[in-house]
């Protein structure tokens, strides 16, 4: 027997959709929400980014920040007697500062103030005039004198405690 043919008005043509415009809609409404959200997302990854490398830089600018300084002025100014002028005696008067930011090595230079001013006293009464008259040879003698008070001060408290020495009057005559 031949195989029996199925009826045509038995056969249901194949359900068409009618709304593709729909399926489409949906489509691109979950792909702009995504997009949406990505952006949301990335965009507030990058704010706060951002707000963590501002507090980072505060942080290293406050940490950068040296304490105050505080300075002890050696009182009275020393006044010495110079070597080596032929013209006769020469004479120097110095009024010295010393600057630290610590503020135990400012009471250990109070305490040891004796000491310092008697120590810089031999350094400038053996100094020589014509050393002194340039602007290097009074940056030397303030160097010496930085190292002098810094050894006093390493072997009397075993910190060197000061930072600079200013020489805040210089009077030569």
């Amino acid at each position: 027997m031949p195989a029996a043919k199925p009826d045509p008005a038995l056969i249901k043509p194949a359900a068409k959709s009618g709304k593709p415009w729909l399926l489409i809609a949906c489509i691109v409404l979950l792909a702009a929400g995504g997009a949406g959200a990505a952006a949301w997302y990335f965009a507030n990854q990058s704010a706060q980014h951002r707000i963590e490398q501002a507090e980072a830089k505060a942080r290293q600018q406050t940490a950068k920040v040296p304490a105050p300084a505080q300075y002890f002025a050696l009182e009275p100014p020393f006044v010495v007697n110079l070597f080596g002028s032929a013209s006769g005696a020469r004479y120097l008067q110095i009024e010295v500062q010393l600057m630290t930011r610590d503020p135990e090595a400012l009471k250990a230079i109070e305490q040891h103030a004796p000491a310092l001013r008697a120590n810089l006293l031999m350094l400038f009464a053996q100094q020589n005039a014509e050393d002194l008259v340039s602007l290097q040879g009074k940056q030397k003698l303030q160097a010496t004198a930085l190292r002098d008070v810094r050894k006093l001060m390493s072997a009397e408290t075993g910190k060197p405690g000061v930072d600079a020495l200013l020489f805040t009057s210089f009077v030569m005559q």
